[in-house]
């Protein structure tokens, strides 16, 4: 029998993990636990997905463009959209060269290793 966490639950039911842990999810359970509760959803599983609006994801997979390494991550509200995602330990030429007239913009600490790249009009930059 086949046992999951309880991160990997909550990412196969695209709920957050807050509320699997709210809900009293186990910290490992059955392949079989996670199908019957698919199957059959308790009342707040059913509500949370009746709630999906569908203009923010749960869960998005993150992908270095350097590597291919990934990570299922909870996005952030102020993740703005990327050009490029890679790891933190990846040097900066390891991705294309920015295109005539970009410049390139770097987002420390998207998920737990990456670095979120933007290459944007120079008039598109904010300065923080």
């Amino acid at each position: 029998m086949t046992m999951i966490s309880r991160r990997e639950a909550a990412l196969r039911l695209d709920i957050p993990l807050e509320m699997a842990r709210r809900h009293d999810l186990p910290t490992r359970m059955s392949e079989h636990q996670l199908e019957a509760m698919r199957a059959d959803p308790p009342a707040w599983l059913a509500q949370s997905w009746a709630n999906r609006t569908g203009k923010k994801a749960v869960w998005v997979q993150l992908t270095c463009d350097v590597c291919g390494f990934t990570e299922a991550a909870r996005p952030k509200k102020w993740w703005p959209a990327f050009t490029w995602m890679t790891c933190a330990d990846h040097h900066p030429d390891d991705l294309p060269t920015v295109a005539a007239g970009l410049v390139r913009r770097e987002i420390d600490g998207i998920g737990s290793r990456f670095v979120g790249i933007m290459d944007e009009s120079p008039g598109d930059t904010v300065t923080s």
